[in-house]
């Protein structure tokens, strides 16, 4: 089991972005992950989206790597934190 980096691309006044948000702040709740984020108008934020072709945000990548883009799924989010390994939050485990 591991800890997971989640980087979140954002981009001002993106209804979008805000829903990310809220999934990712319910999977922070389960799993043990670190997350960051970064809008596309900080210099880091805009060379992140066009080094992984992010075509409008948000977007989220899984240990440096494009999980996805615009609307966020929290299903799809969770079954992949669970097949890579994902270690669960303290207050969960068992």
């Amino acid at each position: 089991m591991r800890v997971v980096r989640l980087t979140l691309l954002t981009s001002p006044r993106c209804g979008l972005c805000e829903h990310a948000r809220d999934v990712l702040a319910a999977v922070s709740a389960d799993y043990d992950v670190e997350v960051s984020v970064l809008s596309d108008d900080s210099q880091e934020g805009a060379a992140l989206m066009v080094q992984h072709l992010v075509p409008f945000p948000p977007g989220l990548l899984l240990d440096g790597k494009l999980f996805s883009y615009g609307r966020l799924s929290e299903r799809r989010l969770r079954r992949e934190l669970e097949r890579s390994g994902a270690s669960r939050a303290r207050a969960q485990a068992r």
